[in-house]
């Protein structure tokens, strides 16, 4: 089988983006599992990814420009050293510092990690619309493998950051991960394919700000779509599966964290699976742009039905019980397969919507949504677990699928 033009660089892409959040992943998990064990609270937790919130809202609506300004490799390559950085300086925490200096560094240092990584996404999804063929369906195939495929490995990334916490300690394993991706970036450097933009003299900031109204429509339903997932994801589950898990010894301490990297790690990979599988579950080689759009109404409109379930659930039931724990998880499992599906509809909607040579601006300002749904979803997390514990988180949750939905049913054919 002849491969297309552009595969090699399409695989070097989909090769450094693993890489990158395997390391994000990993950072993650070791920053909210390491400071739960120093006594932050659920508020306290989310304030430490606030920044990493922001950051990638700002940097996604700058990033489109800066990528059709100074081409693709310019984005990807600022991501890879702007995330060795934040771990260097990450490494140099100083527990003998106040709470305050704490949470402070911790945030600059994550701000700095959401422009790193939002960098790699713009240019990673901006390159399979450029690099992909466009005839038999080859678009979703080609950006279901690469979102597929990232989330997989940055499941396993929440794996490694719990294991290695428990074998190594915090700042081994940041500067374990530095090494790697350092050593990843001087191999980039030398062999990175041709195939990808080198950037317009021409590109102007403005046309950041679609005048499409189906990118419009799509960006604010990705922007509650990803504030419910993250509205439980990024403080409510972590948490409620460390005060059922640990039983306040060392050694419990350990076992809970690796329980709950797993967890997330198997959440994540087989919702990165499913994305991947979505454009055979969905046949979407024989189906019209306008059938995948009511597709994706649809897909929306049965998500809601998962977290509004399983707060009926944690509200009819009396504290923390096995049975109650173990739907839990069932049901998150259910939400990450049903929820991958919209998200893989999502990444391909827009850039079957988008123009070739508007791309890294219209994928800019739709990421732009994404980062700002997780900043919504960061802070609720926090706040609607330490006012109603999960669930009002699950409520919450339900509230922006909802918003989500409403959204999805403007985009037009």
């Amino acid at each position: 089988m002849t491969r297309p033009a552009g595969f090699a660089a399409y695989i070097t892409v989909t090769s450094v983006y693993w890489a990158f959040m395997l390391t994000d992943g990993a950072m993650r998990m070791l920053v909210l599992l390491h400071f739960n064990t120093l006594g932050f609270s659920p508020v306290q937790l989310a304030y430490l990814f606030v920044l990493y919130e922001i950051a990638g809202v700002v940097t996604n609506l700058s990033a489109g420009w800066i990528a059709a300004r100074f081409g693709l490799t310019s984005t990807l390559y600022a991501g890879l050293a702007i995330q060795i950085g934040a771990l260097l300086a990450l490494a140099q925490l100083d527990p003998a510092w106040s709470l305050t200096g704490s949470v402070v560094f911790v945030m600059a240092v994550q701000g700095a990690s959401g422009v790193a990584k939002d960098l790699a996404k713009m240019s990673s999804k901006s390159a399979v619309k450029i690099l992909a063929p466009q005839e038999d369906g080859s678009l979703f195939r080609w950006v279901a493998v690469l979102t597929g495929s990232k989330n997989a490995v940055k499941g396993l990334g929440f794996l490694v950051g719990a294991a290695a916490l428990a074998l190594f300690g915090f700042v081994p394993s940041i500067l374990g991960m530095a090494v790697i991706l350092a050593v990843i970036f001087a191999v980039i450097l030398l062999r990175m394919p041709s195939g990808l933009p080198q950037g317009r003299k021409d590109a102007k900031f403005k046309e950041v700000f679609s005048k499409n109204w189906n990118i419009n429509w799509l960006s604010a339903a990705r922007l509650f779509l990803f504030g419910a997932r993250d509205v439980w994801f990024v403080v409510g589950i972590p948490i409620y599966f460390y005060s059922v898990l640990s039983d306040g010894t060392a050694e419990g301490q350990r076992a809970a964290f690796f329980l709950i990297g797993g967890f997330m790690a198997i959440w994540v990979i087989l919702y990165g699976i499913v994305q991947a599988a979505t454009p055979k579950v969905l046949r979407a080689e024989t189906r019209s742009g306008g059938v995948l759009i009511s597709a994706a109404s649809f897909w929306v409109g049965v998500l809601i039905v998962v977290p509004i379930a399983l707060a009926f659930a944690t509200l009819l039931t009396t504290g923390q019980s096995t049975a109650l724990t173990v739907l839990i998880v069932v049901g998150l499992l259910v939400f990450g397969a049903i929820f991958a599906v919209n998200s893989a509809l999502h990444s391909y909607l827009i850039l079957a919507f988008t123009d070739r040579t508007l791309v890294t601006m219209d994928v800019g300002f739709y990421y732009m949504a994404n980062a700002a749904g997780r900043l919504v979803g960061t802070v609720a997390s926090g706040a609607s677990y330490q006012l109603g514990g999960l669930p009002l988180c699950l409520v919450t949750a339900a509230a922006m699928i909802a918003a989500s939905w409403l959204c999805v049913r403007r985009l037009e054919p």
